[in-house]
């Protein structure tokens, strides 16, 4: 299977947000950045939908927060951290942090 990630120069603004603002996405980039290595896709969210699952890895790969790489079977997810920083510094730790406050506040409110 293959996958097509933007280039570094390809991220835009608006794809981000777009990408982050929905709470399943979030948590994954969350999770991401938390981990600070691969995970595997079947790693997130065993009671989601696969075919729901595809769309979201979608989204945050062509937003260019993430990298998928092929692992036999499955697919590797990881952050693209320094592509992100290099294109918006310090975006990436803003938006997680503000997602750390909002769920301190309210557990609930992210995943």
């Amino acid at each position: 299977m293959a996958v097509t990630h933007p280039t570094r120069d390809q991220i835009q603004l608006d794809n981000l947000f777009a990408a982050l603002g929905n709470p399943l996405r979030l948590q994954v980039v969350r999770e991401l950045a938390a981990d600070g290595g691969e995970r595997r896709c079947s790693s997130f969210f065993p009671e989601v939908a696969k075919s729901t699952l595809t769309h979201h890895w979608r989204v945050l790969r062509e937003a260019g927060l993430i990298c998928q790489r092929p692992s036999g079977r499955e697919l590797l997810l990881s952050l693209r951290r320094d592509d992100v920083e290099a294109r918006f510094p310090g975006l990436l730790d803003a938006v997680l942090g503000a997602a750390e406050s909002e769920s301190a506040k309210d557990p609930a409110a992210v995943r």
